[in-house]
């Protein structure tokens, strides 16, 4: 099954047309035609069975035939990770955490941050291709890179974690994990998080967590991370 996404749709819609660019995808590359049936959704649950009407590779008009709400997850899974010094490593973090199932990502700026600029439109292309590629309804927010301090301040969740390397008592991340709860987790970059860091995280009500015996990279931290609370709720 191929998904499209189209963010301006909504359950109001009875036609609609592709951007240039998916309607020359449809076209050119899938090769559908009029009377063909596309699924589309909107990123906000739904899903939208289509019946092409005019297969332009300009402008590829559809109509919809019926719509589906896809009910969400019980919980909310919201990873703040600092960005990798490769971008390709931090897009497959991105890709994999989509597939597997998140809510929100944001990249966090700390005091070992070697990565300190992000291209967040290229970076939302990755999320929504593996939204796509997943057959997922619903697409993960991701925000714009923020300060450490800023996200501490802002940040809501019933459960939160801090992932670090200092030698400290810690549970394991499964064992804290609960199901149908909202999960907030914090991923450092390569150099950790500074002692400075974790303070504030603990003065702001976050719990650190252990993600195993191994050392990891950032990205298969995150990873980690999100495994763990999704087979909690699975």
């Amino acid at each position: 099954m191929q998904l499209f996404y189209n963010s301006t749709l909504d359950n109001s819609f009875k036609q609609f047309s592709f951007s240039s660019e998916e309607s020359k995808h449809i076209v050119k590359v899938l090769r559908k035609k009029e009377r063909d049936i596309l699924k589309i959704t909107n990123g906000k649950g739904y899903l939208f069975n289509a019946k092409i009407l005019e297969a332009n590779p300009k402008k590829c008009k559809a109509q919809i035939i019926d719509t589906e709400k896809v009910i969400p997850r019980l919980h909310t899974l919201h990873l703040a990770v600092a960005p990798t010094k490769m971008n390709d490593r931090f897009e497959w973090f991105l890709e994999k955490a989509t597939e597997i199932g998140v809510n929100e990502i944001t990249p966090i700026l700390c005091d070992h941050s070697e990565r300190k600029i992000i291209k967040q439109e290229r970076l939302e292309k990755v999320v929504q291709s593996a939204m796509k590629q997943s057959l997922q309804t619903y697409l993960p927010k991701l925000n714009p890179l923020t300060s450490y301090q800023d996200f501490l301040e802002n940040v809501k969740g019933d459960l939160k974690f801090i992932a670090h390397c200092e030698d400290e008592e810690k549970a394991e991340l499964k064992r804290r994990v609960a199901a149908d709860k909202d999960v907030v987790i914090l991923i450092g970059p390569e150099g950790d998080f500074s002692t400075k860091e974790i303070g504030m995280a603990y003065e702001k009500g976050f719990v650190p967590v252990s993600l195993g015996r191994n050392r990891l990279r950032t990205e298969t931290a995150a990873i980690y991370a999100c495994t763990a609370v999704a087979m909690i709720n699975s």
